[in-house]
């Protein structure tokens, strides 16, 4: 049908309502809607249907459920046909007051310019969906960057609806931007405040998604799943999300635990309390006794070599015996630990290993371990840690060596039968 049979089908529907003439304008008006709601089901149903159907079947849907994010932005961008429809037909309704449809057309261009800023909005989304698939992207992330130039599209998007609203040019809207700057700053301070953390954090590589930290002044102390521009959201161990204001990052201490990951081990630190009391010299025998291990035997060979040598040259000087230098437990058992750790397969060789004494304190004599496993995996390490103590703990008594532990009522029992009165029997309900 031609664009002048349609003109002359509505002059003679005209004609006939002349006796009514507010039935024309209702059925105008009602075609007008109609014409609208048509646009936007035959947008949304037919064509968003095809191109879906369209998405399944190419390759370019990439892996389940791709063709869903990608179709995102078409659902916004429809709606601006049926608002066209009704910008381009509010004029061919009659009887209609010029300011009337001036209002109408304003209100349409208003909305398909926040619709378009809306598309534009999720179509930055749909870039950082597909960026973050990138290896780089947990060191480099653009989420903050994208949010920012979200912002910066709604500040236009509001000035462009105002003018329109308005009926003035947007250019003397802007002109006052300079009168209103102090306002804007102390509006936007946190985001301009999150912007420059942002580009810290990302040109000194500060955090990375999958990143583990630690801010005890945030309750944080786990893993890293996103950064925002004006958040950080970090996952902690007990499955809680601690939500830290990306600003906190550059103002507030913080420690990463990405430099153990990079660095393949991780720090065992611990102490055995010893029973100072319980230190003493080796005899020969118990000397021979422990040289069977063989982790030890090379080192008391060359203690047994630096101790003769030194006790006869003493002897030539005529220096009492009682000044001769002897074996001790804890020097052969500490001998024992080291080269144990150094034989241990899941001690990382490339990295500091130590076993030293530490101040004697009130509860004993520290022992501490230091060295790193080749297992960062928090139960592997668990693991490793445990095997270890559990070993040297075991192994203390073959050099007459003794935990320091405080007293308790067990120690009271056990000297109660020494003392020959028998323990109680413990009760059916104990």
């Amino acid at each position: 049908m031609t664009a002048f049979a349609i003109d002359t089908s509505l002059r003679n529907l005209q004609r006939v309502l002349d006796p009514y003439p507010w039935a024309y304008d209702v059925l105008v008006v009602a075609g007008l809607v109609l014409a609208a709601w048509l646009a936007n089901f035959l947008t949304k149903r037919v064509l968003l249907r095809g191109l879906r159907r369209v998405l399944r079947a190419s390759p370019l849907g990439g892996v389940q459920h791709d063709h869903e994010v990608k179709l995102t932005v078409i659902p916004r961008l429809a709606n601006v046909i049926p608002a066209l429809v009704l910008y381009w037909g509010a004029a061919a309704v009659p009887h209609l007051p010029a300011e009337i449809v001036a209002g109408i057309r304003a209100i349409c261009l208003s909305f398909m310019v926040l619709t378009v800023a809306l598309a534009i909005g999720r179509a930055l989304d749909l870039v950082n969906y597909v960026y973050e698939r990138r290896p780089e992207a947990g060191s480099r992330p653009i989420k903050g960057y994208l949010q920012l130039l979200k912002i910066i599209i709604g500040v236009i998007a509001v000035v462009l609806v105002i003018s329109v609203l308005v009926n003035r040019s947007p250019l003397l809207l802007l002109s006052g931007v300079g009168a209103i700057m102090a306002v804007l700053i102390l509006v936007f301070q946190d985001t301009l405040l999150s912007l420059v953390a942002s580009v810290t954090i990302a040109s000194n590589d500060m955090v990375r998604v999958g990143d583990w930290i630690e801010m005890p002044q945030q309750n944080a102390d786990g893993e890293v799943i996103d950064i925002a521009l004006h958040t950080v959201k970090v996952q902690n161990w007990d499955k809680t999300i601690s939500t830290i204001p990306t600003k906190k990052l550059i103002s507030d201490s913080f420690k990463n635990w990405r430099g153990m990951s990079d660095a393949g081990g991780r720090r065992i630190k611990r102490s055995i309390y010893l029973d100072q009391h319980s230190v003493r010299f080796l005899e020969e025998a118990e000397v021979q006794r422990i040289g069977q291990f063989t982790v030890l035997r090379d080192y008391l060979d060359d203690k047994h070599r630096e101790i003769a040598e030194w006790n006869r040259g003493l002897a030539e000087r005529g220096i009492a015996p009682v000044n001769g230098r002897r074996v001790t437990n804890l020097g052969t058992f500490r001998a024992y630990v080291e080269q144990y750790l150094r034989a241990n397969p899941r001690i990382h060789p490339g990295m500091t290993l130590l076993v030293r004494q530490l101040q004697p304190t009130s509860t004993g004599l520290p022992l501490e371990i230091y060295c790193f496993t080749n297992d960062i995996r928090w139960a592997a390490y668990e693991q490793i840690q445990a095997d270890i103590f559990d070993h040297l703990l075991a192994t203390l008594p073959v050099f007459d060596l003794r935990v320091f532990q405080e007293s308790s009522d067990a120690m009271l029992m056990a000297g109660a039968r020494v003392g020959g009165s028998p323990a109680p029997e413990p009760s059916a309900a104990g």
